[in-house]
C-alpha cells in the first residue's frame, strides 16, 4: 500500500490544481502509511532480535529456517526494501503537502527514529547486514539534505557514540558518505564541535563514551582528513585532558592529516605552518605522562617515516627523541622506539651504508674545502659590494664595547692625531669616519665623531643629535647613519670628485669582475654548502644510531619476548646497513639460541638466516664463498661460549638442509688447501666443518682420514691451533652425553691402534718438550678426544704420560751433565708446567670417563642381560610371584643395580686411581711439592697449571680432597696471581657440588672472594656463587650480603651479574625476605659495612622484591624493633631509609603505630624525619577515606616528635582524649616481647663473624660495660665447623663426606 501510494504521489505533487481537501487527504494517508510501516518495521526488528537470541542458545543448523517459520518470511531479506521505499518516498518533493511547505519535525523524527533504532542492534555490524547499513545511511542522508535534520542527527550520533561501542566504525562510514556524496561537510564540524565541547573531566569518568569518541575520530581522520582538519582547533583542549584515549585520538588525527593532506614539497606557507604545528604537538607528546600515549606517538612517527612524510629538517630531532625513549620504563614504549629507529634506518635519505667512521673523513675534507671557498670569495668580492647594513650589524657589538669603554674611562690626547682640520668640510670628516669604521678603527672613529659634533653643530649629519637620548645611543645612531649613508670616496686625493661620481653601492675599483664569474662562484659555494650539510646530517644520524645500538643491546635479555624480538630485528637491519657496531649486537644475540621461549629462539634463527644464508653472488659457489667468509668473521676472537652458540645455529641449519652442498665443498677445499686461503681461513673452515658435523656426523665421519692428514700430519713446525680444531671437529661425530638407559647399541668407539690416536700421542709427546703456548689447549682437546672415541683410553693416556715423563727425565739428565757444577739439576719451567697440566687433564677425563662412559656401558649391558634372562623364563615362571618379581614391580631392582654400579665406580676413584702404582698416583708428590712451595716455584704459568691440576686431582677422591682442602683454600686466599685465584674459585665450586659436606665448612672463604681486589676474580666468584646458591649447593646465610655489595661494583658486568642473581633468587619463595635482616645488619655495620649512598642503592634494589603484604608488615615490625638496638646515627638513618622503601599498606602503618616508641625518639634527626614523612606521602596517594584518619594520626605523631620529642606524643594523645593505647602501658611489653635474651656481654649491632673474613670480631672486653642488648639472627650463628675453617693444621676441618664408603685412608708425605 505504501509502495502504491509512493507511485501515485509524483503525479499528485505535480498537479498545480490540487485542492486543499485533496492535499490534506494525501497528507493524512502519507502520515498513516508511514506510521504503520515504521511501527511494523520496529516490531519485526524487535521480534527478530529476540528470535536471534533464542537461536544462539539452541545453536545448530537451521536458524534461518526457524526464523522464517516464526514470521512466515525472512525478515532480514525484507528489511532492506522497506528502507529503500522510505528513501524513495523522502526523495519526492512532499513538502507541498504541508501548509507553507514546512514539514513537521515529528514526521522527520518518525522516519529517522527507526533508522537509529536499527543501528542500535549489535548485529548491524555483521557483514551480512551490510545492505541494511547502506540503506539506513542513504535514508538519513536524504533526511539531512532535504529535511534539515542536521541538528537532530548530530545530537543522536553523539548519544549513540557514548552508549554503543559497535557504532563507531558504522557512523564513520555514514558521516564520510554524507560529507562526500551528499555534500554535507558541515555535519563533520557539528559533530566534532559537540565532541570538543565535552568536558575532559567528564570523559575521564566515562571511559565508554571516551572510547567511542576516540574510535570515531580516529577512523574519521583516516577517511576524510581534509574535511576534519578545519575543525581540529576545537579538539585541542582534549590534549590536556586526563583521558589518554582521547589524547591518542587527537594525535592520530593529526598524524593522518600530515600523511594524507600535509605531505609533499609543494605545500603553501599556511599548510606548512599547520604541518609544523601538528608535528610539534606530536613531538611534545613523546613525553606524555601516559605510556600508552608515548608509545602511540612513536608508532605514528613510524608510519610518517615509512611513508616519507617527515621533513628532513626534523630528522635529527625525532631520532634523538626515539633514542631518548629507549630508556623509558614502559616496555611498550621501548618496543615502539626500537621500531621507529628501524624505520629511520630503512627509510633514511642519506646512504645504504651508515658508518660514522667512513663518513667522518669525507665530512672533514668537504668542510675544509668549503672554508677555503668562503675565504676565497671574501678575498675576491669587493668590500663595497657588501650590504652596509649587514656590515654594521656585524661590527656593532665590538663598536658598542669600545664606546662604553671610552665613555667610562676617557683617554686624553687620543684625538690629537685625528683632529678636525680648520679647512675640512663636514663631508670630508664624514668620509674619514666611514673609512675608520671600515678598517675597524673604532676608537679613532668615535673620538673623531666627538670632535666633529663640537665643530659642526649646524651641519649635516652632526646637527641631528637628540639630547634626550643617552650619550651611548646618540653616538651609535650617528655612527650608524654615517656608515650606512652614501659610500665613501676611495681616492683621498680628490674626495669631492669621488663622492660626486660614485653613487650608493658603487665602488671605484677598476678591475671589477664580470657578472658571470660571481654567479658561477656563488652557485659552486651553494652546492658545497649543501654537500657539507648533507654529510653533517648523515654523520649525526650515524652517531645517533651508534648511540642507540649501545642502549638497545642492553635490552636484548629483557623478560618480555616481544621486546627481545624487536631488538633482534633491529640489529639485523643495522647490520645490513653496515654500521660497524652492529656486529657486537649480532654476536650478543647468539646466547639467545638457548632461550626457553620458542619465539626468541626462532627470532635468532631467522636473524642469522637473513644475515648469512642469503649472500649475494652470481653463482652457487660465489654465494658459498661469501657465506663462509661472513661466518668466519664471527669466529675471529670469539669466546668458547660464542662458538658453542654458533655451533648450535649451524647444526640447526644443517639438520633442515638449509646449507647448500656448495658450502661443504668449498669448506673441504679450503681445509685441504686445494683452494688458496690463509692459515686463519683454513682453521675457520675446519671449525665450520666440525659445527656442521653436529647436525650430520657423516660430513666428518666419512672423511676422518682426510682430517687426520690435515691437522695431525708430520710437519715442522706443528700447527697446534689447526690440530686443536681438527680434534674438536672429529669429536662431533659421536654424542658426548651419557648414554640413555634405553640405548641398545654400543657407543661408537675406535680401536686403540687407529692412526688418529697414534698421531695424537705422537704430537702430544713431542710437543711437551717445546715451549709453545698453543700446545696446552691442543693437548686438552687431544686428551678429551681420546677418552671420547678410543677403546681403552686410559691405556693410551697412561702411555702418553709415561712418554712425557721419560722425556722430562732425559732433559733433567742432560742438564745434570751440562751443569755438573750445580748442586742439583734444574728442569725447564715450561716442561714441568706441561707435565702437570697434562696429568691434570688426564685425571679429570678419567673421572668423566668412569662416571659417564663406563657407568653408561655397565647400565646398558645390565639392561640387555636382564632382557635376555626375561626372554629365557618359562611362562609358568612369569606367573609366579617371586621376591625378585615383586622387587621389579616396585621398581627396586633397577635402583639396587644402579647403586651397585655407582659404588663400583666410586670405589675405583677412591681406592685405585690415586693409590699404589697407578700412573696418576706417581704425579701426586710432584704436584703437591710445587703447590706447597710457591716461593721456590714462583713462575706464574707453572703456579697456574699446578693449582688447576690440583683442583682436578681433588675431584677424583673424597679422601684426597679432604686432605688437600686446606692447601686449596690457602692458595685461593693468599696467591698473588689473580688467574690462580680465579681458577681455584671455579675448582672449589666444582668440589662443592661433588663433595658438598667436605666444602661446607669452608663456605665463608668462598664468599670472601666476592670482595677480591681483582675484577676478574670477583666476576668469577659471582658466577660460581650464583650457580651454587641457586642450585642449593651451599647454605644461604647472612654472608650473601657480599653478593649485595656487588650491585654497586664499578664494573658494569659484575653489577649486572649480581642483579641477575637477586632476580633469580626472588623467584624462590621467601628467600630474599629471610635474608634481608642479616643483609641490613652487615651492610650498615660500622666495621665491614658500606657507605651510606651505596647502602641506599643496594637496599632500594633488594627491597623492590618485597611485594607481599604479610612480608612487608613483618619487616616493618622487625625494622622498627631494630631502632632499639642500633648504636650509631648512621644505623638509625639506614633503618629509616629501609622502612621508607617498603610498599606499605594501612595494616603496615598500624604496625608502625604499634611500634612508634621504638623510633619516636630518633625523629629529631632531619633525614630520619624526612624518610618517615615520605611514607605518609606515599600512603596518601591511594588511601581510602577510612584510612586517612590513621595516616593523619601518624603524621601528627611524627611532627610532634620531630619538634618537641617523644613526650609530645603522650601529651597529644591525652589532649585528644584518646582511649586507644597508652604509651606507658605498652612500652614495657613491646620491649620485652621483641627483645632477645642476651647470651654474651657484647652489645654490638652486627653479629660477630668468623676470623679471616671481611667482617671482624668486635672487641667484647672494651664494650662489656655498655648495657644495650643485641639482636641475634639464626643465620648469623656460626657453627663450630665454620669457626674452625682456618688456615692452620690443627684447625683444619676433619668432617668427611657421607658419600665415601671405603674405610681406607691415605697418608701422603
Amino acid at each position: 500500500m505504501v509502495s502504491r501510494h509512493s507511485q501515485e504521489l509524483p503525479a499528485v505533487l505535480d498537479d498545480a490544481a490540487l485542492s486543499v481537501s485533496d492535499r490534506s487527504a494525501h497528507l493524512n494517508a502519507l502520515k498513516m502509511n508511514c506510521y504503520a510501516l515504521i511501527r511494523l518495521l520496529e516490531s519485526f526488528e524487535t521480534m527478530s532480535s529476540q528470535t536471534g537470541l533464542m537461536n544462539l542458545e539452541l545453536g545448530g543448523k537451521g536458524r534461518k529456517s526457524r526464523a522464517k517459520a516464526t514470521h512466515g518470511f525472512d525478515w532480514e531479506e525484507e528489511r532492506q526494501p522497506i528502507l529503500q521505499l522510505l528513501t524513495q518516498l523522502l526523495q519526492l518533493d512532499i513538502r507541498h503537502l504541508w501548509n507553507h511547505s514546512i514539514i513537521e519535525e515529528e514526521f522527520v523524527s518518525l522516519v529517522t527514529g527507526c533508522c537509529y533504532r536499527l543501528l542500535e542492534n549489535p548485529t548491524i555490524s555483521h557483514q551480512k547486514n551490510r545492505p541494511t547499513r547502506e540503506a539506513v545511511t542513504h535514508l538519513l542522508g536524504v533526511a539531512l539534505t532535504r529535511y534539515n535534520h542536521m541538528l537532530s542527527a548530530t545530537v543522536k550520533i553523539i548519544q549513540m557514540l557514548q552508549h554503543f561501542e559497535h557504532l563507531a566504525s558504522i557512523l564513520v562510514a555514514a558521516v564520510s558518505l554524507w560529507a562526500t556524496d551528499y555534500g554535507m561537510k558541515s555535519i563533520v564540524g557539528e559533530i566534532v564541535r559537540e565532541i570538543g565541547q565535552k568536558c575532559p573531566q567528564e570523559l575521564s569518568r566515562d571511559p565508554t563514551g571516551a572510547k567511542g569518541f576516540a574510535a570515531f575520530l580516529t577512523e574519521l581522520a583516516e577517511r576524510i582528513p581534509a574535511i576534519l582538519m578545519s575543525s581540529m582547533c576545537i579538539l585541542l583542549d582534549h590534549l590536556d585532558g586526563e583521558n589518554y584515549v582521547m589524547r591518542n585520538a587527537v594525535l592520530v588525527a593529526m598524524a593522518e592529516m600530515v600523511l594524507q593532506v600535509l605531505s609533499g614539497d609543494q605545500l603553501e606557507v599556511a599548510s606548512r605552518d599547520t604541518r609544523d604545528q601538528f608535528l610539534d604537538t606530536l613531538q611534545a607528546h613523546c613525553h606524555d605522562v601516559s605510556s600508552f600515549v608515548r608509545s602511540r606517538v612513536l608508532q605514528l612517527f613510524t608510519r610518517i617515516v615509512q611513508q616519507k612524510a617527515l621533513p628532513l629538517t626534523r630528522f635529527q630531532a625525532v631520532v634523538a627523541l626515539a633514542v631518548g625513549r629507549l630508556a623509558d620504563k614502559s616496555v611498550l614504549v621501548c618496543k615502539s622506539a626500537i621500531q621507529l629507529l628501524a624505520s629511520f634506518l630503512a627509510n633514511n635519505p642519506f646512504s645504504c651504508k651508515l658508518s660514522d667512521t667512513d663518513l667522518a673523513g669525507p665530512l672533514q675534507k668537504e668542510t675544509q674545502k668549503l672554508q677555503e671557498m668562503r675565504a676565497q670569495r671574501r678575498a675576491t668580492v669587493p668590500s663595497a659590494e657588501l650590504d652596509p647594513t649587514e656590515e654594521w650589524e656585524a661590527m656593532l657589538p665590538e663598536l658598542k664595547a669600545t664606546l662604553q669603554q671610552l665613555l667610562t674611562l676617557p683617554q686624553e690626547g687620543e684625538g690629537m692625531s685625528e683632529g678636525v682640520a680648520e679647512t675640512e668640510t663636514p663631508e670630508e670628516v664624514e668620509g674619514r669616519i666611514r673609512q675608520l669604521l671600515a678598517k675597524a678603527s673604532y676608537k679613532q672613529a668615535i673620538i673623531l665623531t666627538q670632535e666633529a659634533i663640537g665643530h659642526f653643530r649646524e651641519s649635516e649629519p652632526f646637527c641631528h643629535v637628540d639630547l634626550e637620548d643617552s650619550e651611548e645611543t646618540r653616538f651609535l645612531s650617528l655612527l650608524g647613519a654615517i656608515f650606512k649613508g652614501p659610500a665613501a670616496p676611495t681616492q683621498e686625493e680628490n674626495p669631492q670628485a669621488a663622492a660626486g661620481n660614485l653613487g650608493p653601492g658603487e665602488t671605484g675599483c677598476k678591475d671589477k669582475p664580470t657578472g658571470s664569474e660571481p654567479e658561477e662562484r656563488s652557485d659552486e659555494l651553494v652546492k658545497q654548502e649543501l654537500l657539507v650539510q648533507y654529510l653533517q646530517d648523515a654523520h649525526s644520524f650515524s652517531l645517533q644510531i651508534t648511540k642507540a645500538i649501545g642502549i638497545i643491546s642492553k635490552m636484548m635479555y629483557e623478560h618480555t619476548t616481544t621486546v627481545v624480538q624487536e631488538v633482534i630485528e633491529f640489529f639485523v637491519m643495522v647490520f645490513q646497513f653496515g654500521v660497524p657496531q652492529a656486529l657486537f649486537g649480532v654476536r650478543r644475540m647468539l646466547p639467545l639460541i638457548w632461550s626457553k621461549e620458542p619465539g626468541v629462539r626462532d627470532a635468532v634463527l631467522n636473524a642469522y638466516r637473513q644475515l648469512y644464508l642469503k649472500p649475494k653472488g652470481d653463482s652457487a659457489r660465489a654465494k658459498a664463498q661469501t657465506l663462509i667468509h661472513n661466518l668466519s668473521l664471527l669466529l675471529v676472537d670469539a669466546s668458547v661460549g660464542t662458538i658453542q652458540c654458533l655451533e648450535e645455529i649451524i647444526c640447526e641449519f644443517v639438520q633442515k638442509d638449509e646449507l647448500s652442498p656448495a658450502v661443504t665443498q668449498v669448506l673441504w677445499e679450503q681445509a685441504t688447501e686445494k683452494a688458496p686461503c690463509s692459515p686463519l681461513e683454513r682453521c675457520s673452515s675446519v671449525m665450520l666443518l666440525g659445527m656442521m658435523a653436529r647436525g650430520k656426523p657423516e660430513i666428518v665421519g666419512s672423511n676422518l682420514d682426510t682430517l687426520v692428514n690435515i691437522g695431525l700430519d708430520e710437519k715442522l713446525p706443528p700447527d697446534y691451533r689447526l690440530a686443536q680444531q681438527v680434534c674438536h671437529a672429529i669429536a662431533n661425530i659421536s654424542d658426548r652425553r651419557k648414554p640413555s638407559v634405553g640405548e641398545r647399541h654400543p657407543p661408537f668407539r675406535l680401536p686403540q691402534e687407529h692412526r688418529l690416536f697414534e698421531r695424537l700421542r705422537e704430537m702430544v709427546t713431542k710437543g711437551s718438550v717445546h715451549p709453545d703456548p698453543l700446545w696446552v689447549p691442543f693437548k686438552e682437546a687431544a686428551v678429551g678426544l681420546i677418552y671420547q672415541l678410543a677403546e681403552g683410553p686410559e691405556v693410551i693416556c697412561a702411555r702418553i704420560l709415561q712418554d712425557c715423563a721419560k722425556q722430562a727425565l732425559e732433559k733433567l739428565e742432560k742438564s745434570d751433565h751440562q751443569e755438573a757444577l750445580q748442586e742439583m739439576p734444574v728442569l725447564p719451567t715450561f716442561l714441568l708446567m706441561n707435565l702437570l697440566s697434562l696429568a691434570g687433564d688426564v685425571a679429570l677425563q678419567q673421572l668423566v670417563h668412569l662416571e659417564q662412559a663406563v657407568s653408561g656401558e655397565l647400565c646398558r649391558r645390565r639392561v640387555l642381560r636382564e632382557e635376555q634372562e626375561h626372554k629365557r623364563k618359562e611362562p609358568k615362571e612369569k606367573n609366579s610371584k617371586s621376591e625378585s618379581t615383586l622387587e621389579e614391580e616396585m621398581g627396586l631392582g633397577g635402583a639396587t643395580a644402579d647403586d651397585t654400579e655407582a659404588e663400583l665406580i666410586r670405589g675405583i676413584c677412591e681406592l685405585e686411581l690415586l693409590e699404589g702404582k697407578q700412573t696418576l698416583a706417581a704425579f701426586v708428590p710432584l704436584l703437591l711439592k710445587v703447590c706447597n712451595n710457591p716461593g721456590l716455584y714462583s713462575n706464574p704459568e707453572l703456579s697456574t697449571a699446578a693449582s688447576l691440576a690440583l683442583g682436578k686431582f681433588c675431584m677424583i677422591s673424597a679422601t684426597f680432597c679432604d686432605s688437600q682442602l686446606r692447601l686449596l683454600f690457602t692458595m685461593l686466599e693468599k696467591s698473588s696471581l689473580p688467574i690462580v685465584r680465579s681458577n681455584l674459585m671455579i675448582a672449589t665450586g666444582d668440589l662443592a657440588i661433588r663433595f658438598p659436606n667436605l666444602v661446607d665448612p669452608w663456605t665463608p672463604h668462598l664468599y670472601a672472594r666476592l670482595r677480591d681486589p681483582s675484577q676478574h676474580v670477583r666476576k668469577t666468584a659471582a658466577l660460581v656463587m650464583t650457580h651454587l646458591i641457586l642450585k642449593d649447593m651451599v647454605k644461604v646465610k647472612g654472608q650473601v650480603s657480599e653478593m649485595a655489595v656487588l650491585l654497586i661494583d664499578p664494573a658494569p658486568q659484575i653489577a649486572a651479574l649480581a642483579k641477575n642473581f637477586f632476580n633469580e633468587l626472588s623467584n624462590k619463595a621467601n628467600a630474599i625476605y629471610n635474608l634481608l635482616p642479616d643483609i641490613i645488619s652487615r651492610l650498615s655495620a660500622p666495621e665491614g659495612g658500606v657507605e651510606e649512598e651505596p647502602f641506599h642503592t643496594i637496599m632500594k634494589q633488594l627491597l623492590s622484591y618485597i611485594t607481599k603484604d604479610k612480608q612487608t608488615e613483618s619487616l616493618v615490625e622487625k625494622l622498627c624493633q631494630r631502632f632499639r638496638t642500633a648504636q650509631t646515627e648512621r644505623q638509625y638513618r639506614d633503618l629509616a631509609y629501609c622502612v621508607s622503601q617498603l610498599p606499605l599498606t594501612e595494616r603496615g602503618l598500624r604496625k608502625m603505630l604499634d611500634n612508634f616508641d621504638c623510633f619516636g625518639d630518633k625523629l629529631s634527626d632531619e633525614s630520619i624525619f624526612s624518610a618517615f614523612l615520605s611514607i605518609v606521602g606515599k600512603l596518601r596517594r591511594g588511601a581510602k577515606p577510612e584510612g586517612k584518619a590513621v595516616i593523619d594520626e601518624f603524621e601528627q605523631k611524627l611532627r610532634a616528635c620531630h619538634t618537641r620529642g617523644l613526650d609530645a606524643v603522650e601529651e597529644l594523645e591525652v589532649g585528644q582524649g584518646s582511649s586507644q593505647r597508652a604509651p606507658s602501658a605498652r612500652k614495657q611489653p613491646a620491649a620485652t616481647r621483641h627483645r632477645p635474651v642476651a647470651s654474651t656481654a657484647s652489645d654490638n649491632f652486627v653479629t660477630p663473624k668468623p676470623r679471616r673474613t671481611t667482617y671482624q670480631h668486635p672487641n667484647t672486653q672494651q664494650q662489656a660495660s655498655r648495657k644495650k642488648l643485641r639482636i641475634v639472627f639464626s643465620s648469623d650463628e656460626s657453627s663450630d665447623e665454620e669457626l674452625s675453617a682456618e688456615m692452620t693444621e690443627d684447625e683444619t676441618p676433619k668432617k668427611t663426606t657421607p658419600i665415601r664408603r671405603a674405610s681406607a685412608h691415605r697418608h701422603r708425605s
